[in-house]
């Protein structure tokens, strides 16, 4: 690999890099929604509901099922951008290596 390459690599590996923080922020807000407003479903759902604590809270937990699965593929989707970044970010690292050992060839 020539000198160039790398740079041009780093450079794209870096735009990337800038991508992916930006939808790691989308998804860390989407996330925080996500939570709130499950928390909101459930809190109305424990209200509303009647009988014992504990079937109050089962209810609660029916009523705010698909709130729950909302925040569940939010988790997720966080979790896919993190593993995306550290992906660049070792790639980034493995052509900064190889701009090293390209510079000390040069002075060879």
């Amino acid at each position: 690999m020539i000198a160039s390459e790398i740079v041009k690599e780093l450079y794209e590996l870096t735009q990337e890099n800038r991508k992916g923080i930006e939808y790691y922020a989308e998804a860390m807000d989407h996330l925080a929604r996500c939570e709130n407003q499950l928390d909101k479903v459930e809190a109305h759902a424990f209200i509303a509901s009647e009988g014992s604590v504990a079937n109050r809270q089962a209810e609660a937990k029916l009523a705010s099922a698909e709130a729950r699965l909302e925040r569940d593929l939010a988790k997720a989707q966080v979790e896919r951008v993190r593993a995306k970044l550290r992906m660049i970010d070792s790639s980034i690292m493995a052509q900064a290596t190889a701009a090293k050992m390209v510079q000390a060839e040069m002075k060879l």
